[in-house]
């Protein structure tokens, strides 16, 4: 797997744990979760980077816009510590990459 493809899993992780804990859903995003995970896939796909990238916080280029980097920044707040109790093994791959 590719580092695009491993930020691609691990961001689809965080967003669906989010919403999970946050809208209620358990089995399907929300609209604005579905919407942000679409979002980032495609921000993802087309990162100048490619397996180059860095992660996003350290990116010398903002590629998102500025509401959808509010979101994400929220999702990945929250996400980011549960993900040691959630999903012990992606928490250790996205700390350790």
């Amino acid at each position: 797997m590719n580092r695009i493809e491993k930020e691609k899993n691990i961001v689809e992780v965080m967003i669906k744990l989010y919403c999970r804990k946050n809208h209620g859903i358990k089995n399907e995003l929300c609209k604005e979760c579905s919407e942000l995970l679409k979002y980032a896939h495609t921000r993802l796909k087309y990162c100048k980077f490619g397996n180059e990238k860095t992660s996003c916080s350290k990116c010398t280029i903002h590629c998102y816009k500025p509401e959808m980097k509010l979101k994400i920044k929220e999702v990945m707040k929250f996400s980011g510590p549960r993900l040691l109790f959630y999903h012990p093994y992606e928490f250790i791959r996205h700390i350790f990459k």
